[in-house]
């Protein structure tokens, strides 16, 4: 997509420290208008600690967060569902659209557009209680975008959802920014990430380590070429270059150029260290490659 001049959303060198600890340090970061933008990052990398002092729940230390002035609202979905368990779908719709200022016929009209909109509208009579996971989380998405917002800031919304269940929240995502809403979305699941979302941004220690494209990230970082995929029965000792290990040591990942010489030179080299090669695969760039490039572990620790 092609940016606009100016992002709805900047954050300038924020720092958010608690005593020696810093869960950021001096990251900066933009979002622009109908953008979905994912942001990756290790578990304590500081993606929560992001939306929450965008979304105005925590303060920065140091920095600033800047909205456009054409931002009329933002609306923020936490990780752990927040909804009125004893009440119906209906009645969540109704507390969140007049906790938002919503009232009357526009708020009736919006939230039988919202059911429509979030697929819910059999269940519109139904506890909170008694619906899945999937349905609270696209409940709880619905009752966010209420007021319309310009903004909108996900934290984990499909985690622990069903692959359908996740279709639809994305299905709903995409309809949000067809209207032009702007998403910054924090994801554990990288396959999601690498191929919905507009642009990437990869968070380790506080900071922004690297961000673009999904083609961006590849071409900057492990290149365009396919990848060569080791598992190990038990770690060696060391693999040759290109190869780099991972996920302690079980695993070796590395460019491979040209296939039919590069394939056998690594394996003759690996047996010649020892190593006890488990299964040999070629993949083509994944975002995952990108991630344990830039972060040197895998995503959840």
């Amino acid at each position: 997509m092609i940016q606009p001049a100016n992002p709805v959303l900047s954050v300038e060198r924020a720092c958010v420290s608690y005593g020696s600890a810093q869960a950021l340090n001096c990251l900066s970061l933009e979002l622009y208008e109908g953008e979905l933008l994912g942001l990756l990052g290790p578990n304590g990398a500081g993606k929560s600690t992001l939306v929450r002092c965008i979304g105005g729940q925590q303060e920065l230390t140091s920095g600033q967060i800047n909205f456009d002035s054409q931002v009329n609202s933002i609306g923020s979905v936490p990780q752990e569902i927040a909804l009125y368990e004893d009440l119906s779908v209906t009645d969540n719709l109704k507390v969140f659209g007049r906790l938002h200022a919503v009232r009357g016929r526009e708020l009736r009209e919006r939230i039988e557009a919202a059911l429509q909109w979030s697929g819910l509208y059999d269940k519109r009579r139904k506890m909170v209680r008694t619906l899945s996971g999937g349905m609270q989380r696209r409940l709880n998405i619905a009752c966010s975008v209420l007021h319309r917002p310009s903004v909108l800031l996900l934290d984990e919304p499909t985690v622990g959802v069903d692959p359908q269940s996740r279709e639809l929240i994305y299905e709903m995502l995409d309809q949000l920014l067809q209207l032009g809403t702007s998403i910054l979305l924090t994801t554990h699941h990288l396959d999601e990430a690498q191929h919905r979302c507009d642009h990437i941004a990869i968070i380790d220690s506080g900071k922004i380590v690297d961000s673009g494209t999904f083609e961006e990230l590849v071409s900057r970082t492990i290149g365009d070429g396919q990848q060569m995929h080791i598992r190990f029965s038990q770690p060696p000792q060391r693999v040759p270059a290109p190869l780099s290990l991972v996920a302690g040591g079980l695993e070796a990942w590395g460019p491979v150029g040209d296939v039919a010489r590069d394939m056998p030179r690594l394996l003759s080299r690996l047996n010649i260290e020892r190593a006890q090669v488990e299964s040999v695969s070629l993949i083509s760039p994944t975002l995952h490659n990108v991630f344990l490039h830039l972060t040197g572990r895998e995503l959840r620790e």
